[in-house]
C-alpha cells in the first residue's frame, strides 16, 4: 500500500475543508474508532515482526501528519470565524453601561427592621444580649427547673466549659435572657423587644438549628392581659398590613409566664397559601397558632431584681423567620440559610426601601 499517496490525499482533503463541521467529519473518517487510519493501526497486530518494523513507522507517520494537519486547519478556520465576527459586529459607544449587580436585603433583616419600626411607634426600645449564655440567665432565672426537658443535651447546645461562677455555658435557646438582663440593668418600668439569633437542636422544613426570634416585655404597674391582647393585635395588624386580623387566646403553659396563653390568628387558604385575616370560625377559615405569651411569672420578676407585689407585666415571643414565611409566601425555612443568591434575588428587598409606617412596612424592591 502506498502510504505516502494516502497521506497526500488526506492532507489535500483537510486543506480543502471550509467549515469546522466538515473538518470534524474528516477527523472522524480518518482517526475515529472506525476511521481508515485507525484501521491501518489495527492491522499491525496481524503482521510479522519484520513487517511491523517496516510498515509500522509509515502508518504512525501518516497518523501524526494527519493529526497535525487537522489541528492546523482547525486553528485557521476558527481564526477566520473570529475575524468575520469582528468585521461584522460593532460596538455602540453611546449606549449606557450595563447595570452593575445590586445586593438586596435578606428577608430576616427586613422583618427585623419592620418589627423595630412598629414597636418603636408603640414606645418599645430594642434590647440585645449575648448569644453565648449561662444556664442561670437562660433557664433558672426564667423559672425553668433543672428537670425541664429544655435543659436536655438533645435540645440545647452546651459548651464543655463553665463561667467563673461555675455556671454551665450554652448557646441561648431563646432571647428571654435579655429580659432578665434588662430588668437587672434598667429596673422598671420597662418596654422592650429582644430580637436575635437563637439555637436549638432541631432541623426540618419548618425548624433549623439556628433561627431568629423576637420577644417582647412590658413591666409596669397595673398591667393586664387586656394590654397584652391590644399590643399583639396592633402589632400584627401593622405587620401584615391588614385591619381584619382576629386573635384567639387559648390557655397554655410556659414556665416564665402565669397565666400563659397561646395566640391563634384567623386565616384562609388562597391558591394553596395561608392568608391571615378574618375570624377562624368563619366558613372556609381556620385558626393557626402564631405565638406564645402571658403575664410574667412572679418568680421571673423577682429574678430580675423587682418586687412582684409592686410590678406586673406581660411577655410574648414569636419566630422572626416564621413571620417572614407567612407574610412573604415562603414555604421552607431551610432556604433562609442556604446562601442561594437566586433565592435572595427573588425574596430580597431593596436597601433603599426602609420600612416606615407612613409608606408601608412591607415595601418590596
Amino acid at each position: 500500500m502506498d502510504y505516502a499517496a494516502t497521506g497526500e490525499a488526506a492532507l489535500a482533503r483537510i486543506g480543502a475543508a471550509q467549515e469546522l463541521d466538515a473538518l470534524e467529519a474528516l477527523r472522524v473518517e480518518f482517526l475515529g474508532k472506525q476511521g481508515s487510519i485507525s484501521g491501518l493501526l489495527k492491522t499491525l497486530g496481524g503482521m510479522s515482526p519484520e513487517e511491523r518494523q517496516t510498515v509500522g513507522p509509515q502508518i504512525h507517520a501518516l497518523r501524526e501528519s494527519v493529526t497535525a494537519a487537522l489541528a492546523e486547519r482547525k486553528e485557521a478556520l476558527e481564526s477566520a470565524v473570529l475575524d468575520a465576527r469582528l468585521a461584522a459586529e460593532t460596538v455602540d459607544l453611546t449606549l449606557p453601561a450595563p447595570a452593575a449587580p445590586r445586593g438586596s436585603i435578606h428577608p430576616v433583616s427586613q422583618v427585623l427592621d419592620e418589627l423595630a419600626e412598629i414597636f418603636a411607634d408603640l414606645g418599645f426600645a430594642v434590647a440585645t444580649g449575648p448569644e453565648i449564655e449561662d444556664d442561670w440567665h437562660n433557664f433558672t432565672a426564667l423559672n425553668i427547673p433543672e428537670s425541664h426537658p429544655a435543659r436536655a443535651m438533645h435540645d440545647t447546645f452546651y459548651f464543655p466549659d463553665c463561667d467563673t461562677a461555675g455556671r454551665k455555658m450554652l448557646l441561648r435557646t431563646h432571647t428571654s435572657p435579655v429580659q432578665i438582663r434588662s430588668m437587672l440593668q434598667h429596673g422598671a418600668p420597662i418596654r422592650i423587644i429582644a430580637p436575635g439569633r437563637v439555637y436549638r437542636s432541631d432541623s426540618d422544613a419548618t425548624h433549623t438549628p439556628m433561627f431568629h426570634q423576637v420577644e417582647g416585655l412590658v413591666i409596669d404597674k397595673g398591667i393586664t392581659l387586656g394590654h397584652l391582647k391590644w399590643t399583639l393585635e396592633t402589632f400584627l395588624k401593622a405587620f401584615f398590613e391588614r385591619e381584619d386580623i382576629v386573635l384567639r387566646l387559648r390557655p397554655s403553659y410556659f414556665p416564665f409566664t402565669e397565666p400563659s396563653v397561646e395566640v391563634d390568628v384567623g386565616f384562609a387558604l388562597v391558591n394553596g397559601k395561608r392568608v391571615l385575616g378574618g375570624s377562624g370560625d368563619e366558613p372556609g377559615h381556620g385558626w393557626m397558632e402564631l405565638l406564645g405569651s402571658g403575664m410574667v411569672n412572679r418568680k421571673v420578676i423577682a429574678a430580675g431584681g423587682l418586687d412582684p407585689d409592686e410590678w406586673q407585666g406581660f411577655a410574648f415571643g414569636v419566630g422572626v423567620d416564621r413571620l417572614a414565611m407567612l407574610k412573604y409566601g415562603m414555604d421552607d425555612l431551610r432556604a433562609f440559610f442556604d446562601g442561594d443568591a437566586r433565592w435572595l434575588g427573588h425574596y430580597g428587598f431593596s436597601a433603599l426601601d426602609v420600612p416606615t409606617l407612613s409608606v408601608g412596612v412591607g415595601a418590596r424592591a
